[in-house]
């Protein structure tokens, strides 16, 4: 049998032909998983892989498509050969055609000749492709898109083929969850800095400060609060809960923040404002648990109506007395269905120098405790100061190191003179 040098070992022929195609195929797996891949931003770093996987597999076209998990259709996102499909707009139905097919069944799908049944995308018959081999992408465990190569000859593509493309895949799977992540974290926070005031209004007879903490990376949940005026000169004081986080219930919260605000002026009582809450987020919100507190500050300052959407009772702290809870009514959240008539409203005195503090749950919630030690714990540090001070007593005093829930507070003092006072920034 002929033998061959090769690394100055002795090899047969056999030997020979399956080191070749070792090294082949590591060449192969090191252009698809290259650490400057990652050096790249997401949108080049994906036009470099399909580069790289037409050049391997010796394909003419190479597409991603995304899984739109609204719609349930497969969205064009990259292509190389292509690139029609990404500037029209490509959507592909789920289960339908070659790329749907591949989404809905989790499993590779080769195509040695493509005829018009086989496809719903007329970009790829037009182009000419005679040949067609795709891959899920998988991320968390769920498809995520498709990824699929063409050519416009015929093509018996190999197990080797799948194992590369599933590979490329991967790494585009990976690519495309971190711009998932960006896009959704970008979005989340121009909607905190839109929706929670850079500022809180300069307001005569009262001194405003507030805090907001996210309690995930994302920096922005389903918490808020908000002070506005209204026409009859009584000030609107609002801190509300939407379940969950990231950009999802940041946008609910910020439907039912603003249909708050119109409703209140439509409202003179807080609690006919927040039955008119309740049926709009039933209807429009469905799914979503929402707690809200709505309490109107008289145009005198002295005296306070407060409304209670399954949200915690405020602390409000008098000079010369200890704080304590107010006493008010609380009623079944919004949307949820458990009130048949109209929410209640409780009235309070607010006396000069005091302090109303209203907070979210992540304040005094406690994995290995019941909420009612945070409560207490907070009722304990609140005293009639300055609203800042007072914030950052009990954020530092209270509040965790590392919150593992959004944490927002808003602190309302009603000043011994009626004089403006200066904005404050959260």
């Amino acid at each position: 049998m002929e033998v061959r040098q090769w690394h100055g070992t002795t090899l047969t022929i056999v030997e020979h032909v399956e080191r070749m195609r070792d090294d082949e195929r590591l060449r192969r797996l090191e252009a698809v998983t290259d650490a400057t891949l990652s050096r790249l931003e997401v949108s080049d770093m994906l036009d470099e892989l399909l580069d790289r996987v037409r050049d391997l597999l010796n394909a003419d076209t190479a597409a991603i498509l995304t899984l739109d998990d609204f719609s349930h259709e497969l969205v064009a996102t990259a292509a190389r050969g292509i690139e029609e499909e990404v500037r029209q707009g490509v959507r592909i139905p789920l289960g339908a055609g070659f790329a749907g097919r591949i989404a809905k069944s989790h499993h590779p799908l080769l195509l040695p000749t493509v005829t018009p049944d086989d496809v719903v995308n007329p970009i790829l018959i037009e182009k000419g492709i005679r040949s067609l081999l795709g891959v899920p992408i998988f991320a968390g465990g769920e498809v995520t898109g498709v990824l699929h190569v063409g050519t416009l000859s015929p093509r018996e593509f190999t197990a080797d083929d799948v194992g590369l493309l599933q590979l490329a895949a991967d790494r585009a799977g990976i690519a495309g969850q971190i711009r998932s992540r960006k896009v959704e974290q970008a979005a989340a926070l121009a909607l905190q800095r839109s929706l929670l005031p850079a500022t809180l209004p300069v307001l005569a007879g009262l001194t405003l400060a507030a805090r907001y903490v996210p309690g995930h990376e994302f920096g922005v949940g389903g918490d808020w609060y908000d002070v506005f005026a209204l026409p009859s000169g009584w000030v609107g004081v609002v801190i509300g809960d939407v379940s969950g986080h990231g950009l999802a219930s940041a946008v609910v919260m910020g439907r039912v923040r603003s249909a708050l605000r119109a409703y209140s002026l439509i409202a003179d009582d807080p609690g006919e404002a927040l039955t008119l809450l309740d049926r709009k987020v039933g209807h429009f919100e469905a799914g979503s648990l929402t707690t809200a507190l709505y309490a109107m500050i008289s145009p005198d300052r002295t005296t306070l109506t407060v409304s209670s959407a399954g949200h915690l009772p405020p602390v409000l702290a008098v000079p010369n007395r200890s704080a304590t809870l107010l006493d008010l009514s609380v009623d079944a959240p919004l949307g949820v269905g458990r009130l048949t008539g109209r929410r209640r409203t409780t009235t309070a005195a607010l006396p000069p120098g005091a302090v109303l503090l209203c907070y979210t749950d992540g304040l005094v919630e406690r994995r290995d405790e019941i909420i009612d030690v945070g409560i207490k714990a907070l009722v304990g540090v609140v005293e009639p100061g300055d609203p800042e001070g007072v914030c950052g007593t009990v954020m530092s005093r209270v509040g965790l190191q590392q919150p593992t829930d959004d944490i927002a507070i808003l602190a309302v003092r009603r000043d011994s003179e009626p004089s403006p006072s200066r904005p404050r920034t959260p």
